[in-house]
């Protein structure tokens, strides 16, 4: 996002239950435009799988693991950063979305099991992204999507070694390493 800082912290991530939500909530943040996912919890092979889609994929998305949510959210806000907190909980994010889209350094909040109270303190914002039960991935990217300067979809990633053309059936990936290889699936 063009001038703007970005991260998501994910907390209440379990190990042996979140991995793929996990995943896919860096994943969606890396491809919407945030610079890096802050993991309040210990798995550094989700960490690892991020940073190497990353890698392949271009950018310059990063992935802290282990951190401590709220020594990261003081920081962040004492570094002059608001926190929005998304839940299906709070102001409607159709109310807010052009209060949040002018910070310039933003932390996004997303849980996996029940957020703990300190969290709705903390924040500068709760904000529900609709007010019913749905993926913390959807909120993410609706969320993004919306306070985004430009079209998230239409975004070009730096030194990618794959990149993807656009075709009506099947699938093509050139390998920008090798200009001449495209991998068909």
């Amino acid at each position: 996002m063009t001038g703007k800082q970005i991260v998501v912290l994910r907390l209440g991530h379990r190990p042996e239950r979140d991995k793929r939500i996990t995943t896919h909530v860096g994943l969606t943040a890396r491809a919407f435009g945030a610079d890096g996912l802050l993991l309040a919890s210990d798995d550094r092979a989700i960490a690892d799988n991020i940073e190497s889609v990353a890698r392949r994929w271009g950018g310059n998305f990063y992935v802290k693991n282990n951190v401590d949510w709220k020594k990261e959210i003081q920081s962040w806000k004492n570094n002059g950063g608001k926190v929005c907190h998304l839940s299906m909980y709070g102001l409607n994010l159709s109310d807010v979305e052009s209060d949040i889209k002018n910070w310039h350094k933003i932390m996004i909040v997303v849980g996996a099991e029940k957020v703990p109270p300190e969290v709705y303190d903390m924040a500068d914002l709760n904000v529900a992204v609709g007010n019913q039960p749905h993926s913390e991935v959807a909120a993410i990217s609706v969320t993004m999507d919306r306070i985004s300067d430009y079209d998230p979809l239409e975004q070009e990633f730096e030194d990618a070694e794959l990149s993807i053309v656009p075709t009506s059936r099947g699938k093509k990936v050139i390998d920008n390493t090798n200009s001449d290889d495209i991998i068909n699936d």
